[in-house]
């Protein structure tokens, strides 16, 4: 997923894959959550910061 193996190793895996069709597509499902996920925002909208500060300064007010 991250090509983290080292080449032999990776070509275990990459063997593996071309022999069994259900870890092909796990592998694929896999990598196409990685996608999806490394394409979301990583930082919440300025309007929720916002909303969490207004109401943790209703605390400092009593």
């Amino acid at each position: 997923m991250y090509n983290e193996l080292p080449a032999d190793e990776r070509r275990g895996v990459e063997e593996a894959l071309l022999h069994d069709s259900e870890l092909a597509t796990a592998c694929a499902d896999l990598l196409l959550a990685q996608r999806t996920l490394d394409g979301l925002r990583r930082e919440p909208r300025r309007a929720a910061t916002d909303a969490i500060l207004q109401y943790s300064r209703t605390f400092l007010a009593r």
